[in-house]
């Protein structure tokens, strides 16, 4: 399915592994999370679902769904033009796959979908780029989007503010792990991002990305809590976290 493009000589695969490989720096329980994300779209919507992969990246949940699901098809929606073009040239030529570039603070964003409605929308690891005001608007556009009984998973830093303790422990231990595979050489975010910059096909989005988005999120990360009680408010029936670790949450909503 993905290799590397004639056209451009690049190594998408590479690309996508070594995104995979700086994502799970940060998150040690990445695929654990996608595992129980995939086995809930299984128990929910089965084994041929139509997926939206919102704020999709290099498209690493469409993957995996593919992967797991032959029979399932994805779009995947963002707005980040370096990610966007690895994503498109890992999956070229793959018919189950289409990549729509949108903006999801923009209120016609859904305009641009191949598709009025989807069995389940999936997202990882980006949401926490938005503040709770522009997400809650989001929850309540994506109720529209998701078809009757079909379910929306958001997999997330998710924190809860009434456990500063516990949380300060987490963060350290978590960042001491960190260190030291940092020291073993891992990239983080920023070298990563400077490798993007330094080759020739990814030189120019990764420009126009910073443009975009700059350096950092100025979004939050508010509990598993307020995302389920948000997604209810916002027009589903049911809304709870499905799996946790001491860090992140998976919540799922069901339409």
């Amino acid at each position: 399915m993905a290799g590397t493009t004639a056209d451009t000589g690049s190594d998408w695969r590479a690309w996508q592994e070594s995104w995979d490989r700086q994502q799970e720096w940060y998150m040690p329980d990445r695929e654990e999370r996608f595992r129980v994300m995939l086995d809930m779209v299984e128990a929910t919507v089965g084994t041929a679902p139509r997926v939206l992969d919102l704020a999709c990246g290099t498209g690493s949940i469409t993957d995996r769904l593919l992967t797991r699901f032959p029979d399932a098809t994805s779009t995947g929606v963002d707005l980040d033009p370096a990610l966007l073009t690895i994503a498109r040239g890992y999956f070229s030529g793959d018919e189950r796959v289409a990549f729509v570039t949108a903006d999801l603070t923009d209120p016609g964003w859904t305009d641009a979908l191949p598709h009025r409605s989807y069995d389940a929308v999936l997202t990882a690891t980006a949401l926490h780029w938005l503040r709770t005001g522009p997400l809650a608007t989001l929850y309540g556009q994506l109720a529209g989007l998701v078809r009757a009984d079909g379910v929306f998973m958001n997999a997330d830093r998710m924190k809860d503010t009434t456990t500063p303790r516990i949380n300060a422990a987490e963060r350290a231990h978590r960042h001491a792990g960190m260190d030291r595979a940092r020291a073993a050489g891992v990239l983080d975010w920023a070298d990563w991002w400077a490798l993007a910059a330094a080759d020739p096909v990814l030189a120019a989005p990764t420009a126009e990305r910073f443009r975009i988005y700059g350096e950092h999120a100025d979004g939050e990360t508010p509990s598993a809590h307020w995302h389920a009680e948000t997604l209810r408010a916002a027009g589903f029936g049911e809304a709870r976290t499905v799996w946790a670790s001491p860090s992140d949450a998976l919540v799922l909503a069901v339409r």
